[in-house]
């Protein structure tokens, strides 16, 4: 291109070249003619032209070669490369650093691993323990026969029912008026056929020592007591923070006299009131001023005045617009508003909270409930039934109440616990016989 620039574009025209072709500044336009004929020239012809890039490519190979060989072989021009090359890497790259990088230690505990879920906790009366998620259950027709919540052996029964998220601790109260401390996380997780793990195999419970009541709490709040009651119907309230130093080996919560156990706990303000009921279904309501505090060894005072073979099964906290669900030994229920149940001085005996006929039995349990709710009735089988509240009529005090479960021969009802989240879509419930 340089000599056809120096001899002009007109000259090296040749003559039939149309004008759009030829040298035009620095670069020379091929015509179709031209172009055919590059591609018709011979293999070795075209290699002959590029012969001479090839030696001088192979002489620069050369040279870097030598020049390669002399870094290797000197100390002082290598350093001196490097130092060529580190100050090229700084020019193009040292801008400040963006990320911050800082000395920090992870601490993630058990209860990090585990994700929050509400748990349906069982304990059988031999002593068996499982948890149980409980979205597993659907709620049920009022009156159906439910679903099993355990296995069990013909001489066990399924005792306790409790509904928590998986990560509050378990307050255990046992028989000997000790307390226990469990994270629910711990509780093994278990079919509903399972019979679960032994819990003396979780707890360390002494001989003949068995959990009568279980309480779960997120955090030991200063000003906030725990209520406690027995199947005598003593009663005592100990300040939370006494129980906020958990030890593997349980702790005194309550003295107990010869033959009484503890049978309910609540976790109160000092300023609410309190509501007794007995087998023999009666019912006490009284404030909760009149006990004063106590320590975890104290003995407590007289809650509920009883007859001979009588004793107290649940202590209730009652709370505005809401109603008490009692339940009886053979599957009968009902609502009754908490304003119907007057409030008396701690230590009498109370009035009729349910009647306890022939065809309903004893009362076995009462939970305070809303609209919205539904409840879980447990018998001494293992059968489970899930219930909407709205379906159990609400009633006066001294009535019988409604078939809430049908039971088989022999089976009886032993629990009732409260469903804390409700399922939406359930069916119309069938009217069942009284």
């Amino acid at each position: 291109l340089a000599m056809l620039g120096e001899t002009g574009a007109d000259a090296c025209r040749p003559e039939e070249l149309p004008e759009e072709f030829g040298l035009k500044g620095d670069q020379y336009y091929l015509s179709p003619a031209q172009a055919q004929a590059i591609l018709d020239l011979r293999l070795h012809r075209l290699t002959g032209l590029e012969h001479e890039k090839l030696i001088n490519d192979y002489k620069e190979l050369l040279q870097q070669i030598a020049d390669f060989l002399e870094i290797l072989g000197s100390e002082s021009r290598l350093f001196e490369v490097m130092r060529e090359e580190m100050n090229q890497v700084r020019a193009n790259y040292a801008d400040p650093r963006r990320t911050e990088i800082v000395g920090s230690q992870l601490d993630l505990s058990m209860e990090d691993l585990i994700t929050e879920e509400d748990r349906v906790v069982t304990i059988s009366r031999s002593g068996y323990a499982k948890s149980q998620p409980l979205a597993d259950y659907q709620a049920q027709r009022r009156g159906g026969m439910g679903k099993a919540a355990a296995s069990v052996k013909d001489e066990d029964v399924v005792e306790h029912l409790l509904i928590a998220s998986s990560h509050d601790t378990l307050l255990c109260f046992s028989s000997a008026g000790k307390v226990y401390w469990i994270r629910v996380f711990n509780i093994p997780l278990a079919s509903r056929t399972s019979r679960g793990r032994p819990l003396v195999n979780i707890l360390p419970l002494e001989e003949g020592e068995r959990i009568t009541s279980m309480l779960p709490i997120r955090e030991y709040t200063e000003g906030y007591f725990i209520f406690m009651a027995t199947a005598n119907g003593t009663v005592k309230k100990t300040p939370l923070e006494n129980f906020s130093r958990p030890r593997s080996v349980g702790l005194r919560a309550v003295e107990l006299d010869e033959g009484d156990t503890l049978i309910g706990t609540a976790l109160t303000d000092g300023e609410k009131d309190i509501m007794l009921f007995g087998s023999a279904g009666k019912v006490l309501r009284f404030k909760e001023s009149d006990v004063r505090p106590m320590g975890r060894t104290a003995r407590g005072v007289r809650g509920i005045r009883l007859q001979e073979g009588q004793r107290v099964i649940s202590l209730i906290v009652p709370e505005e617009d809401k109603q008490v669900l009692t339940v009886s030994e053979n599957g009968y229920g009902k609502r009754t508003e908490t304003s119907d149940f007057p409030q008396y001085g701690r230590g009498g005996q109370g009035v009729i909270a349910m009647q306890t006929s022939e065809r309903n039995g004893s009362l076995v349990g009462a939970v305070q409930v809303a609209d919205g709710d539904q409840i879980m009735l447990i018998s001494d089988r293992g059968t489970l039934g899930r219930t909407r509240v709205e379906e159990v009529p609400v009633l006066s005090r001294n009535t019988q109440g409604v078939r809430l479960i049908r039971l088989k021969t022999d089976e009886t009802l032993v629990g009732i616990e409260q469903v804390a989240e409700p399922e939406e879509d359930l069916p119309p419930l069938e009217e069942l016989d009284d």
